[in-house]
């Protein structure tokens, strides 16, 4: 799929990998939504990028802000594919220490944000691309977000692990059942990125992670993580793939 001239929407679009996202699609000559919360720097990202981007606040756990976001990016032409990167994490133990039960509403939260969006973005981006005219037999693509915590995720993390083992799950399945349609699905495995939620941290803790990727032994940048997105939405026969960008790390129970 050629990135110059066609449009696509971007979740977390605001700051972080989405803002990085947008910023590859625009320097190739497309157009952008970049679909935030209402609450976000989204139309200061947006201005940042010029013309070709537009601000679409949206919630994608609710449908109807999320459908009225992607009509949004519809006013700059038809959609040709969508990358989410909204998510986020809450943590919880199965018992806490004192032996408690676990937040259920901190797991459900997390479910809900992580897994349930991403399936909102599916099938709701899908739908719209699915009215697509086919070029060489595509009309659309699709980018998720899991993370390495869906292979090895960390005490703490079992509500996230869950959500993001499940995006992964569904992205083979998605792509079999989107053939007839010619769009494609693939997932993008993060590892340890320095997004803004990162840069939070003690400059002490940002280097002890650094360290615990074997090569190169740094943290990922958000641009690393737009340049594999953009490349899947330009190759046409990636297709169903979860792909792990983390520099080899394989994260401790820790």
């Amino acid at each position: 799929m050629e990135l110059n001239g066609n449009v696509f929407a971007v979740t977390g679009g605001a700051s972080g990998l989405g803002f990085a996202t947008a910023t590859r699609v625009i320097e190739a000559g497309g157009k952008v939504a970049l679909i935030d919360l209402p609450t976000s720097d989204g139309d200061a990202a947006a201005a940042k990028l010029g013309e070709n981007a537009v601000f679409a606040a949206g919630d994608v756990t609710d449908e109807n802000s999320f459908g009225a976001a992607l009509d949004v990016a519809e006013s700059l032409g038809p959609l040709k594919g969508l990358v989410h990167c909204a998510g986020s994490g809450r943590r919880v133990r199965v018992l806490d220490k004192e032996g408690n039960p676990g937040s259920i509403d901190d797991f459900e939260f997390v479910i809900k944000l992580n897994l349930i969006g991403s399936f909102q973005a599916l099938r709701l981006g899908a739908a719209r691309m699915a009215k697509n005219e086919a070029v060489d037999g595509e009309r659309g693509a699709i980018v998720l977000t899991a993370s390495v915590a869906a292979f090895e995720g960390q005490i703490g993390q079992v509500n996230y692990a869950a959500a993001k083992a499940g995006i992964v799950g569904m992205t083979l399945v998605a792509a079999r059942d989107l053939g007839s349609r010619g769009i494609r699905v693939c997932t993008i495995a993060p590892g340890i990125i320095d997004t803004p939620l990162l840069g939070r941290l003690r400059e002490d803790i940002r280097e002890g992670l650094a360290a615990s990727v074997p090569n190169p032994q740094r943290l990922g940048r958000p641009d690393e993580y737009a340049h594999l997105a953009t490349h899947i939405l330009e190759n046409a026969y990636l297709n169903g793939e979860t792909i792990r960008l983390d520099g080899a790390l394989r994260m401790a129970p820790r």
